[in-house]
């Protein structure tokens, strides 16, 4: 049986709830050949049959369904018909000190699949310096996590990540300008503040590394402006306390 077309389905497996599709996948206007990787993932997964209707994008384009008309040993073939937008974007710049490599991964398909579009990665004194050299933050590395991401959430357009080195440098030299007319937030654990809840206008969002910022970071972002937060009294992975504040500030 083909998957719901219901925009707000969550599948309990890792189903591609999408299929993502480049200019190089079609054969002519309207159809498409499929190999590799999501050819696999549908026979696979999805168990998808010929006459099969599946939700599919076109990468930082429309989104449509696509009818399946024929499935070979190593391939198989669609014709698409595109019209819809992709959902609107989440009104959030995410800064981010660089977690772990493999938390790195997880927390990129993550914000993806919420929305998120403009990903900064920076430098924090509790970032170890080995993290800036793991393979995971090469451009091929980054856009399979997030092409993951918009295949789970059912969107197309692929976010923008930007690499950032020099802590005190990014956050007064450019942040400023980031960050212009959004509410500035930093999760620091260490606040008396309680981060606030459905907010749902545009924030840019400083979240620390395993243990936070610390103290002259804190401080030299609240000079451009940032206004520190907690989300409680437990202290929560990187990961979860993205997500965590992500649903908080959006509810």
């Amino acid at each position: 049986m083909s998957e719901p077309l219901n925009p707000f389905y969550i599948s309990q497996k890792r189903n591609m709830n999408l299929v993502l599709l480049e200019n190089k996948d079609f054969i002519d206007n309207e159809r498409v050949v499929l190999r590799g990787r999501r050819f696999k993932h549908l026979i696979s997964v999805n168990k998808v049959l010929r006459n099969d209707r599946l939700v599919c994008g076109l990468l930082n384009d429309k989104i449509g369904t696509g009818l399946i008309t024929n499935v070979e040993n190593d391939s198989l073939e669609m014709k698409v018909h595109l019209t819809d937008d992709p959902p609107r974007p989440l009104p959030l710049t995410l800064v981010l000190a660089l977690p772990r490599p493999k938390m790195l991964k997880r927390i990129i398909e993550s914000v993806t699949s919420l929305g998120v579009k403009k990903i900064y990665l920076i430098n924090s004194w509790r970032v170890e310096k080995s993290f800036w050299q793991t393979p995971l933050l090469k451009e091929e590395s980054l856009r399979k996590q997030m092409v993951l991401g918009l295949e789970q959430s059912r969107d197309t357009v692929l976010p923008e990540i930007y690499q950032k080195r020099f802590f005190t440098q990014f956050v007064k030299e450019e942040l400023p300008q980031i960050s212009k007319n959004s509410l500035c937030i930093t999760a620091h654990p260490k606040s008396s503040r309680i981060c606030p809840a459905g907010i749902n206008k545009h924030i840019t969002l400083a979240i620390g590394p395993e243990g936070g910022f610390i103290d002259i970071e804190v401080a030299t972002l609240k000079e451009q402006g940032f206004s520190s937060y907690h989300i409680g009294q437990r202290i929560l992975k990187v990961e979860t306390a993205v997500t965590c504040l992500i649903s908080r500030l959006y509810s």
